[in-house]
C-alpha cells in the first residue's frame, strides 16, 4: 500500500513538474494589447504646423499653375475661333494640333499634381511619422505590450469601437507617446 501511495505521489510530482513550466510560460507570454491615436500625437507636434503650411503652399502653387495653363488654353482656343475664317485650312489644322497638345499637357499636369502632392507629403511627414513610431516602440516596450493598434484607419474609420474606462487608462498609450516626444 505504501508503494502505491509513493508511486501516486511520484506520478503527481512528475506530472506537475511537466505542466508547471508550461503554465508559467503561458502566463509570461500573456498577450497585452495597447492602442494609440497617432494623428492626435502628430497634431500636437510643433513641426506639424510648418509641414501643413508647406503642403498648402505647394498645393496653392500647383493650382495657380494649372489655372494659368487652363486660361492660356482657353484664350488661344478663343483666338483660333475668332481667326478661323481668315486663316488658311492648313494654319487652322496646325493651330488645332497645337491646342490638342496643350490640352493633353493640361491633363497630364492634373494627373501628376496628385502624385506630386503625395510625394511631397511623404517627404515632409516621413521624419515626423518616424519619430512617432519610435516613441510608440519605446512606450510599448516599457509597458511590455505585445501589440499596439491604431485607433483609426487612414480613411478615418475607427478600429477601436469600445474600450472600458479602465482599459482606456491602462492601454491607451497616446498620452505616453506624446510625453515621450515631449509634447
Amino acid at each position: 500500500m505504501n508503494k502505491f501511495i509513493l508511486l501516486t505521489v511520484l506520478v503527481a510530482i512528475t506530472t506537475l513538474g511537466l505542466y508547471a513550466p508550461a503554465s508559467v510560460e503561458a502566463q509570461s507570454n500573456e498577450m497585452k494589447i495597447g492602442y494609440v491615436d497617432p494623428n492626435s500625437v502628430l497634431m500636437r507636434m510643433p513641426e506639424m504646423a510648418a509641414v501643413e503650411r508647406r503642403l498648402q503652399n505647394f498645393a496653392d502653387r500647383k493650382r495657380r499653375e494649372f489655372r494659368q495653363l487652363q486660361e492660356t488654353l482657353q484664350t488661344q482656343s478663343e483666338s483660333l475661333e475668332s481667326r478661323r475664317s481668315v486663316i488658311s485650312a492648313d494654319a487652322v489644322a496646325r493651330e488645332e494640333q497645337r491646342l490638342t497638345e496643350m490640352y493633353i499637357q493640361l491633363q497630364e499636369f492634373e494627373q501628376n499634381y496628385g502624385q506630386e502632392l503625395q510625394q511631397q507629403q511623404a517627404e515632409l511627414m516621413g521624419p515626423l511619422l518616424e519619430r512617432v513610431q519610435q516613441a510608440i516602440n519605446t512606450v510599448s516596450s516599457e509597458m511590455g505590450l505585445t501589440y499596439v493598434l491604431n485607433t483609426m484607419t487612414n480613411s478615418g474609420d475607427f478600429i477601436i469601437l469600445y474600450a472600458s474606462p479602465r482599459m482606456q487608462q491602462e492601454f491607451d498609450i497616446t498620452a505616453k507617446v506624446a510625453e515621450k516626444l515631449e509634447l
